[in-house]
Order: C-alpha cells, then sequence, then structure tokens
C-alpha cells in the first residue's frame, strides 16, 4: 500500500514549477465546468498543432485500427481526441479537489448493484477499466458509493504522485504500485473492488499477441488473468465516458463476465480485448490515443510502427 507523505523537500527550487502548476490547476478547478470543458477543447487544439510527436503517436494508432475509415473520418477523430485530451487535464483538478456534492451532480453511476451483490456473495471484484481520458473523474465519481483500490503506476514526480495520491484517496481505499501482484491479490482476498487497466503495452514480458482492432498482434498482458483467476473473484467491465451534452459523466459496471477466466489464454486475452474495443467504439474520442499501444512487436527484429 503506498502513502506518500509530505516533505520538506518539496519545497526547494526543484519543485517550484510543479508547486506553479498545481497551484493554477487548482485555482481553474473551481470554475464554471462548462467554462472548463471550453478552455480544455482550446489547449487541446494548441496541443495537437505543437505536439508533434503525440500527433504523430495518435494518428499512427487511429490509423491502424481503423483502416476502412477515410482519411477525413480520422482527422475528425484526432481532432476530437485532442480537444478530449485538453479537458482531461481540468478534469484531473475536479477529480482531486472537488466536493463531494459538486461531483454527485456530475456523476451518473449505472451498474453498481454488480459490485456490491458480487461482494455480497463473498467475492472480490477485479473491475477493467481502461484509458478514457475522463478516467480520473470518473473513478473518484464511483469511489463515493463504491470504494476502489487502485493499482496504478505511481508519478515519476515525487510531489505529483503526492497530490494524484492525497486527490484520488479522497473517495477510494487505497492504492497499490503496479509491480505489487501480491498486493493486489490480497485485496481479492479481501473481498475489495480492485481497479485493473489491461489496455496499455507493458512490454514482452507476461503478454501475448492477440487481436486489438484491426492490429492482429497486439501485445495483451497476461496479468489480466492472474487476477481474474483468483479463488472467489469475479470480473466486470467498468467504463466512464463524459455525456456527448457535456451534462455530466456516466460510469457503467457491467454484469461479471461469464466462463471467465476459461482457461484459454489466448481466447480469454481476445475476449477482453474485445469488450475493450466495444467501450472504446462508443465515443472512439474520449480513448487516449496518444500511448504507443503497438510499440512492442511479435518479434524484437520486427519494424516499429511509429
Amino acid at each position: 500500500m503506498l502513502q506518500p507523505n509530505f516533505t520538506l523537500s518539496f519545497l526547494l527550487p526543484k519543485y517550484w514549477l510543479t508547486w506553479v502548476g498545481v497551484t493554477i490547476l487548482y485555482c481553474i478547478s473551481w470554475l464554471p465546468f462548462k467554462f472548463q470543458l471550453a478552455m480544455g477543447r482550446v489547449i487541446g487544439r494548441l496541443f495537437l498543432k505543437f505536439a508533434s510527436k503525440r500527433k504523430h503517436v495518435a494518428l499512427t494508432n487511429l490509423t491502424l485500427c481503423f483502416p476502412e475509415k477515410s482519411e477525413q473520418e480520422i482527422q475528425h477523430i484526432l481532432a476530437k481526441n485532442f480537444e478530449n485530451t485538453g479537458i482531461a487535464l481540468f478534469e484531473t483538478g475536479m477529480g482531486w479537489w472537488w466536493p463531494n456534492w459538486r461531483v454527485k451532480r456530475k456523476v451518473k453511476v449505472v451498474g453498481a448493484h454488480h459490485l456490491t451483490e458480487a461482494q455480497a456473495a463473498g467475492n472480490g471484484v477485479l473491475a477493467l477499466a481502461m484509458h478514457n481520458l475522463c478516467l480520473e473523474f470518473g473513478a473518484r465519481g464511483i469511489g463515493m458509493s463504491n470504494p476502489l483500490v487502485i493499482f496504478y503506476r505511481p508519478h515519476n514526480n515525487p510531489l505529483m504522485e503526492f497530490f494524484q495520491h492525497r486527490g484520488r484517496g479522497r473517495a477510494n481505499k487505497y492504492m497499490l504500485g503496479k509491480r505489487d501482484v501480491k498486493g493486489l491479490l490480497r485485496a481479492l482476498n479481501d473481498k475489495e473492488t480492485c481497479i485493473y487497466l489491461p489496455d496499455q503495452d507493458y512490454g514482452r514480458n507476461k503478454s501475448l499477441f492477440v487481436p486489438f482492432f484491426a492490429v492482429k498482434e497486439t501485445a495483451s498482458t497476461t496479468g489480466t488473468l492472474i487476477f481474474a483467476s483468483k479463488k472467489n473473484t469475479k470480473t466486470v467491465m467498468m467504463v466512464p465516458r463524459r455525456n456527448s451534452d457535456d451534462s455530466g459523466y456516466t460510469l457503467e459496471v457491467s454484469a461479471p463476465l461469464d466462463n471467465f477466466p476459461s482457461g484459454n489464454e489466448v481466447q480469454d486475452l481476445t475476449r477482453i480485448n474485445q469488450e475493450l474495443e466495444k467501450a472504446i467504439m462508443v465515443q472512439p474520442e474520449q480513448y487516449m490515443w496518444l500511448h504507443r499501444r503497438f510499440k512492442t512487436r511479435p518479434n524484437e527484429s520486427d519494424p516499429s510502427l511509429y
């Protein structure tokens, strides 16, 4: 269990820029909701114009995943995706600092009974999420009624890690570093709801290559199956979305996946990727296309797709 504490070293000059950024984000978080969304879209457009490397990664991902779409359609999703990336910056501030009453007004959770029913039956719950750009705010929203154990990658900047931990901990139970496999297994044994994101490229080790959208051989972590195979564990999908009319957020929890895991690793990971695809396609512009999802190739000698 990670619990970073404030230290006097955070006052050193090397953290001053971080303090400035966090202070600005905190102040903006108190502005009207739709004004923040508008600001985020503007910042996202600027990001699209100047962040050429990230633009290249996102464009490559979209082109690989949707070969059937025209260049115009790809460019439209790309532009909207960067707008949503800008909005995600302010959603982080809202998720970390908004009071509970304000969060409740903006988040609707659908299917939360699947979590409580599974736990009442003596099960831990493995909640599989994806890197939707509004995940930070969505996790705060569901944590208010169903506190989560969060499996995550700690921030490289210790001061940002301190703020990240405090922000996420406002509504959730505790956080586990991404290497703490035993900790997550213990949490499932304690009948907790644990959020896990299987949709990134975690490298060749403990991965199988199965389809994800049109990319037939995508490195997909077998960690999902390690946790889902834990005795008395139910696996659900947990998908957050910003409503298309900007009225707020909907976080949907699926019923537990039946016959999962089945014992066939390729079949099971293919199924998870298919579930992720279905969730992403509802609002593809809200998915985090900026990460190099296909950086690990089936053969080490294969050329990079990027």
